[in-house]
């Protein structure tokens, strides 16, 4: 077998834990702000309760984005625009942690964000060979 043959089914397993991994813990982060109530929501921030509402939305969204697209084989270009969304929401994650002075926190969003661009990339240039 050449290097190519091997390192592709490498990749694809790579991904899918990766994509599997991050819609888990943004289906558990969203349906957190689904779940919570606004109070309890913005007790630690100062966002809009409807906003984190609708933050939490675009999470369980995405989170589904990244995996049913490529499982059901229905819409895969759906997956890459999944993953920029959702690395679009982290990267606000990212910069509200800083500016709330939690620096010590602030890798949390910022690798998540990080695999998302990951997956994002991968998807994308996995559908343009195909």
């Amino acid at each position: 077998m050449t290097k190519k043959k091997l390192e592709q089914p490498m990749m694809t397993y790579t991904l899918w834990t990766v994509q599997g991994l991050l819609a888990l813990l943004f289906l558990f982060a969203g349906g957190m702000k689904l779940a919570l109530p606004v109070a309890e929501l913005t007790k630690e921030m100062t966002l809009p309760g409807a906003f984190v509402r609708f933050i939490g939305v675009a999470e369980v969204l995405g989170a589904v984005g990244l995996i049913l697209p490529g499982l059901l084989r229905i819409r895969q270009g759906l997956t890459p625009l999944a993953a920029a969304g959702l690395a679009i929401i982290m990267t606000g994650a990212t910069v509200l942690t800083l500016a709330g002075g939690q620096i010590a926190a602030a890798p949390i969003p910022l690798v998540a964000g990080l695999l998302l661009v990951f997956v994002g990339y991968q998807r994308s240039a996995r559908l343009a060979q195909s």
